[in-house]
């Protein structure tokens, strides 16, 4: 009797110390938002894109270095009831779009595909704007 308790408790001892530990960390991704209206097009100096400027100063300096930034576009007027988000760079209804980043802002282009002709969108365009955090 003494055996099959001593069995079962080693086997108990045994079973509760081989558990982990899981450790959740939260999510430091952060979404950001933006409409952006035809008028807030503004035509580049070499003529060759449109250009729309996001204040984001949520994108520090360490961001700028350590983070990565992911942009998508949906055209809320065009489909109201099916929020698809294109993610950048995307050649979009005939209009190649593509973004630059540093501390503080964002900028949007938007050319045509041969990357000579610009095109300025005509109807409201809402951006997400995903920061993506990491370590060094």
């Amino acid at each position: 009797m003494k055996r099959i308790l001593s069995i079962i408790g080693c086997i108990v001892v045994l079973a509760a110390s081989s558990c982990t530990k899981k450790y959740i960390t939260p999510n430091p991704n952060l979404t950001i938002y933006r409409t952006i209206k035809p008028s807030d097009w503004t035509l580049s100096s070499d003529g060759t894109s449109y250009y729309v400027s996001l204040d984001a100063q949520e994108i520090g300096a360490d961001f700028n270095h350590y983070g990565g930034v992911i942009v998508s576009i949906y055209y809320p007027n065009s489909n109201p009831n099916d929020e698809v988000y294109e993610q950048l760079p995307e050649v979009y209804g005939g209009t190649s779009f593509s973004f630059t980043y540093n501390p503080g802002s964002l900028a949007i282009y938007a050319q045509d595909p041969n990357g000579v002709t610009p095109v300025k969108p005509t109807d409201v365009i809402n951006a997400k704007i995903v920061l993506v955090a990491s370590s060094n």
